[in-house]
Order: C-alpha cells, then sequence, then structure tokens
C-alpha cells in the first residue's frame, strides 16, 4: 500500500511479514527492549533514592532537589529526541538504529551513576548531577525511538496492543530480574565484614554495603541492558516506513509539529493520567524500604526486595488480562477503573496493624495493585499510538517520536517527582539515618508515604482520564477515516 499522507509518505513494506502480522520473534525482540529498560528503571526508581542518602551521602533534601531540577534538562531533551528520530532516515529505519547506537553509553552511564568518587561533598554533589543527566540523556537516546517503534513495526491497531503486551509482559520480566540481582546482593554481602573506621563491622544490608558493592551490581545490570538492546536491533524491523520531508520541500517544521502537539488535547490528558500514574509507583516504590525497616523492623533488603518482586510477579500475570478486558470496556475504561482501584487499595495500607496479620494484607494489597498496574500497562502504550493517529488525521502529518516522547517524559517527570516528593517529606518529617528509632511524626509520615499520598498520585491521574475523548468508537472512526486518506 502507498498513498500520500499530507507532506509525508507512507508504505508498508511488503516480504514475508504481512503488513499488521508480524511474526512471533519480532514481537519478541520488540519486548527484549523493554526488558532492558525496565531492568535498570526500576533498580533507578526503587533504589537510587536510598542509594543517594544511605550509600553516595547526599542530605534528602540535595537529592530530592536534584531529581527535581534535572527534569528541565528532560523537558528539552525527549521532544528534541523525538524530532531528531522522526527525522532519521538509515537504511535500518527511522527509530531501531538508536537500539544499537546508544546500548553501550546506556550500560557505561548506569555504572557510573550508581558509583561513589573520592572526593569532597561539594565534588560528589556535582558528580552526581552529571552522571544523573548523562544518565538520562542517555536513556532518552534509546526509550524515544523505541517506544515510538510501536507506530512503525505494524499498521494494525489491534496488533499494535498486542505488541505492547508483549513489551509489558517482559518490562515485568526484567524489573523481576532487577529486584532478584538485589536479592544475590544481599546475599554475598550478608555475613562478610569490612573496616569502617579501622573496626570490623558485620554488614546487615545493602546500605551498610560497601559502594563498589553497589558499582559492581550496576556493571553487571549494564551488561545485560546492552545485550537486549542489540537482540532488539537484531530482531525487530520496521514494517511502515513514513518519509518525513524537511521544511524546505514542503513539509512540517519542528516549529509546525511542536504547535501540532501544543493543541492536541488527548495528549496533554493521556499525558496527566501517565504523570498521574507514575507519581503513584515512585512515591509508593521509594517508600517501601523505609516503611519496612521504620514501621514493620525487618531489613531493608531481602524482605522489601522479595515484596516488591511479589509485584512484578502480579503486574506479569495481570499483562495477558490487558488485550481481552480492553476489548470489553476499551482502552480508556480499563484505565479508569485501574487508576480507582489503585486509589482504594492504597488508601487501606494506612490502617494496617505493624504486626504479622498486618504484613500479609499488606502483601495481598501488593498483589492486587501489582494486577491492576499490570492490566493497564500494554493499553497505556497503545494509547499514546492512538493520540498519534489522531494527531496524524487532525494535522495531516505525523509525528510518532515526538508523540511517544511524551511517554518517556511523563516517566521521568512522573517518578522524578514522586521522588521529589519522596525526600522532602522524609526530611521534612526530620528523618535522621543514624537513629535507630525515628521519631513520631517521622514514621507518621512515612505511613503517609505508603497510603494516602501516592493516593493523591492515582486520583489526580482519574480526573484526567474521565476527561480523555479518544473512547473505543471515536479510535475506530479514526481508523477509517485514516485508511481513506492513505489511499
Amino acid at each position: 500500500m502507498a498513498g500520500e499522507i499530507s507532506n509525508e509518505k507512507m508504505t508498508i513494506q511488503t516480504g514475508k511479514a504481512l503488513p499488521g502480522k508480524a511474526p512471533l520473534i519480532e514481537k519478541i525482540g520488540y519486548g527484549f527492549g523493554d526488558m532492558s529498560s525496565s531492568l535498570f528503571w526500576k533498580i533507578y526508581t526503587y533504589f537510587l533514592p536510598f542509594f543517594y542518602t544511605e550509600v553516595f551521602g547526599l542530605k534528602p533534601q540535595h537529592a530530592a532537589f536534584l531529581l527535581l531540577i534535572t527534569k528541565i534538562f528532560d523537558a528539552v531533551s525527549d521532544p528534541v529526541m523525538g524530532t531528531l528520530a522522526d527525522r532519521t532516515q538509515t537504511r535500518w529505519g527511522k527509530y531501531r538504529p538508536y537500539l544499537l547506537w546508544m546500548a553501550l553509553p546506556f550500560a557505561v552511564c548506569g555504572v557510573l551513576m550508581f558509583s561513589v568518587p573520592d572526593g569532597s561533598y561539594a565534588f560528589k554533589h556535582v558528580y552526581a548531577y552529571v552522571t544523573y543527566i548523562l544518565m538520562m540523556a542517555v536513556y532518552t537516546g534509546v526509550n524515544v525511538p523505541y517506544g515510538a517503534m510501536l507506530g512503525v513495526v505494524t499498521s494494525d491497531p489491534r496488533e499494535k496492543s498486542v505488541f505492547s503486551s508483549y513489551r509489558m509482559f517482559f518490562a515485568y520480566i526484567g524489573s523481576f530480574i532487577g529486584m532478584g540481582v538485589f536479592i544475590l546482593f544481599e546475599k554475598h554481602v550478608v555475613g562478610t565484614t569490612r573496616l569502617v573506621g579501622g573496626v570490623e563491622k558485620l554488614i546487615e544490608d545493602v546500605g551498610d554495603a560497601a559502594p563498589s558493592q553497589w558499582t559492581h551490581v550496576m556493571m553487571l545490570v549494564g551488561a545485560i541492558c546492552a545485550f537486549l538492546f542489540i537482540l532488539t536491533f537484531l530482531l525487530t524491523k520496521e514494517h511502515v516506513h513514513i518519509d518525513k520531508k524537511p521544511k524546505s520541500e514542503g513539509g512540517s517544521s519542528i516549529g509546525d509539529d511542536l504547535k501540532a502537539l501544543g493543541h492536541n488535547g488527548p495528549w496533554w490528558l493521556l499525558l496527566g493520567g501517565s504523570i498521574g500514574l507514575l507519581l503513584f509507583s515512585s512515591i509508593r516504590g521509594g517508600a517501601v524500604p523505609y516503611y519496612f525497616s521504620n514501621i514493620l523492623g525487618t531489613s531493608p533488603a531481602v524482605t522489601f526486595t522479595v515484596f516488591l518482586t511479589i509485584g512484578e510477579i502480579a503486574q506479569m500475570a495481570g499483562v495477558p488480562l490487558a488485550v481481552p478486558i480492553s476489548e470489553r470496556i476499551g482502552k480508556k475504561g480499563t484505565f479508569i477503573l485501574v487508576l480507582i482501584a489503585l486509589t482504594l487499595l492504597n488508601l487501606i495500607t494506612w490502617f494496617l496493624p505493624s504486626d504479622a496479620s498486618g504484613v500479609w494484607i499488606l502483601v495481598v494489597l501488593q498483589v492486587l495493585i501489582g494486577l491492576a498496574i499490570g492490566i493497564n500497562s500494554p493499553m497505556l502504550w497503545s494509547m499514546f499510538a492512538d493520540v498519534a493517529d489522531y494527531s496524524e488525521l487532525k494535522n495531516g502529518s505525523s509525528s510518532t517520536g515526538l508523540i511517544f516522547s511524551s511517554s518517556s517524559m511523563a516517566q521521568k517527570f512522573g517518578s522524578a517527582i514522586g521522588s521529589y516528593i519522596l525526600m522532602q517529606v522524609i526530611a521534612f518529617a526530620g528523618y535522621d539515618s543514624t537513629l535507630a528509632v525515628q521519631g513520631e511524626g517521622t514514621l507518621t509520615a512515612i505511613r503517609s508515604l505508603m497510603s494516602w499520598i501516592p493516593a493523591i498520585g492515582s486520583t489526580l491521574g482519574l480526573v484526567c482520564l474521565c476527561l480523555y475523548p479518544l473512547t473505543t468508537e471515536r479510535t475506530t472512526q479514526i481508523q477509517k477515516e485514516l485508511a481513506q486518506k492513505r489511499g
């Protein structure tokens, strides 16, 4: 099929893979990409605040400000990467080459970010900023093109949801591996000793481990991530090709694309829903180690790692349910029900007792929350593809990379703002890592971070999704109109 889409030329590559019917190996290969990203991102989300305050040595308020202020850089880098990818032309396609180009830098920057240099506090503070910004730049460089690939690996809307399901299933495998790495890390550390101030000290958890232990773990993680990105590059193809003309040849400029994005109402609402969901996940996930070590009095290593791993397994179990549920109640309806469930389930945590019964109820809640997130995750990416189709129909110009860059931006903003809120609440409540027992106000703050504060994030996302206009009927109509335009 070949046709004109305003100022862009769209073709479907023919061959063994029919349009919309990619072979299984390509779906698995596409999943490997988010398996890599999620392996690193889960460690980043759950352990970086803990690493910065307990191992690297940053003050909580400094760590919080770092995680927030660097989002100004991301606000620029994500759309820039999206427009750059949209205009990339290689024999491998527009978006796929970045998986190969960024694989090694991704691994190296991850190791540097989880390394502790020798030097003064000021030097380490600057080092944290530099390595964090480098890591986020590389993360953008690989994940914006990777996300945009969903719009070109197939032309079939339902098949995009299937690709997205494979993506999320493997993403949760990556998260599971990330949690497992730290369980192995703990086993190697517990029972060993190291010199602290000239005195032999028994290492009890990852917070007590030597900084080099963290670096060695991230070297292993980085190698796995790079390998998986290269596999994705080798196993996937771009079957839908959109040749974007430069402004000089009558195409749209970067300014035109950004203006169209700014007027895209569904994009703003879906972005708000995504940020709300990520606020929920990052605040709650980041609070887990503090909750287990201070409220439940358990080791913040194996215990909370196993707890988080249970959540990852539950999310994996939820992914296969995404397509059948969304086909019955729609993608929008699925997202709304998930946000309602997350809000109500998390509020229950506030009332849990700090004993064995409370722990078991918390585990049950973790499973239910994991299932809800797993059901929604594939649909979220598929909804961004719907927003890209809406933009193409409304503006006569497709900017798939730019649209999908918003998903990366939402991920970073949601996680960073969530981590910022977490660190600021911890600091404001007077948390002191040197104390064996925290004050009552601090303990109340930690309980809040595991209950009603994350629920605020999911509630904000719910408001956005209730206003989101792209229902199943509307997206079906968009596909029909686009098919007529494409000829």
